[in-house]
């Protein structure tokens, strides 16, 4: 499958994982704690920061009862309107082009989720790399439309989506013009349960849409996140925080800079042993092989004087025959003087 180029970096197999630092709303709408997490993502390694771009009137109505307030008890938000928690989140619009280009300036790429089509076109104003679809839009058609529509790459999260969804936001991109498409296996719950996580449609997703596929990952610490590279993850998105203890709308769910920066450390090491299929040692290996084991004389014998187990031993290293030729030496007669310590060889050995 071919890469793709998002920003600095090439995405697919034959590179390591590209990882996204999503802000959310953990900034608490303070544009210094903003600025500090992206730079403290740079420090982690992170390849890219990414924003959410919405208002609370463009995501929801401003109702604070009935079907707009979150009643699932098991919810980090629960009792809260709407309205009032995106109101909270969100990340104003005036910030977007300071945020990006600090991010740039590190070395990262900076992008967002927009959540509806203005969005699409104030990002695509500020001439972000390609744009994320959130697992909950992945059914709004025509902001799918809209954003493939860019001529850049468009990543969306899958989240709760059928196949039949998913097939039809990747068919509405593609008839869009976009084919530069990369699907995230995503849990839609905050935080994931990693036994509900199921790592292995990453694969499928793959086979399925012939699509770059990752992983955004709303678990606690990395280690689905390290496995998801092991079944094809080419990319993984975290929720990202300074400082869990301090809060943040996500931060029950978002990794600390000490835990991205071995996100990145561990996702590469993943990537780097994956390797292809190799039997027989690797190049590496080589040298190694000299400490198997072979047959060697355990005591001075003389010319003549029958081999056998009173004064040969299989030992290390494996300068010697090979354990293999055990029973054929057996019985059978030194043609010289060997030495104890010999690596015994078959111009030692006469007929039995």
């Amino acid at each position: 499958m071919n890469s793709l180029r998002i920003g600095r970096r090439e995405i697919g197999p034959g590179h390591a994982p590209y990882i996204i630092a999503e802000l959310s709303g953990n900034h608490g709408q303070d544009l210094m704690l903003a600025r500090q997490m992206i730079e403290a993502a740079a420090e982690a390694g992170a390849h890219a920061i990414k924003l959410q771009t919405y208002t609370a009137d463009s995501m929801t109505l401003d109702v604070d009862h009935g079907d707009f307030v979150i009643k699932e008890q098991d919810s980090l938000w629960h009792g809260e309107a709407l309205h009032g928690l995106y109101q909270k989140a969100a990340t104003p619009y005036a910030w977007h082009e300071e945020l990006f280009a600090l991010a740039n300036e590190l070395g990262m790429d900076a992008f967002s989720s927009p959540f509806d089509e203005a969005a699409v076109d104030f990002l695509d104003d500020l001439n972000v790399p390609c744009f994320k679809i959130a697992s909950f839009e992945l059914t709004d058609i025509p902001l799918i439309r809209k954003a493939a529509s860019k001529g850049k790459p468009l990543i969306m999260s899958t989240g709760m989506a059928t196949l039949s969804e998913i097939e039809q936001a990747v068919n509405t991109a593609r008839e869009a013009g976009c084919e530069q498409i990369i699907l995230l296996k995503c849990t839609s719950t905050y935080p994931a349960d990693p036994a509900n996580t199921n790592l292995r449609t990453i694969p499928h997703l793959r086979d399925a849409f012939g699509c770059q596929v990752g992983l955004s990952d709303h678990t606690g610490g990395i280690g689905a996140a390290v496995a998801s590279v092991a079944l094809g993850a080419s990319v993984i998105e975290k929720h990202f925080v300074l400082d869990r203890n301090a809060g943040g709308v996500d931060a029950a769910f978002s990794l600390e800079p000490a835990e991205l920066a071995a996100l990145v450390t561990e996702t590469e090491r993943a990537w780097q042993a994956l390797g292809e299929v190799c039997y027989g040692g690797s190049a590496a290996e080589a040298k190694a092989k000299q400490y198997r084991r072979s047959i060697y004389v355990s005591e001075a014998i003389k010319a003549g004087e029958p081999l056998g187990a009173h004064n040969l031993r299989i030992v290390r290293p494996a300068f010697g025959l090979a354990p293999k030729h055990w029973d054929s030496v057996q019985g059978a007669v030194a043609t010289r003087d060997l030495a104890k310590g010999t690596a015994l060889d078959w111009s030692m050995i006469g007929t039995k």
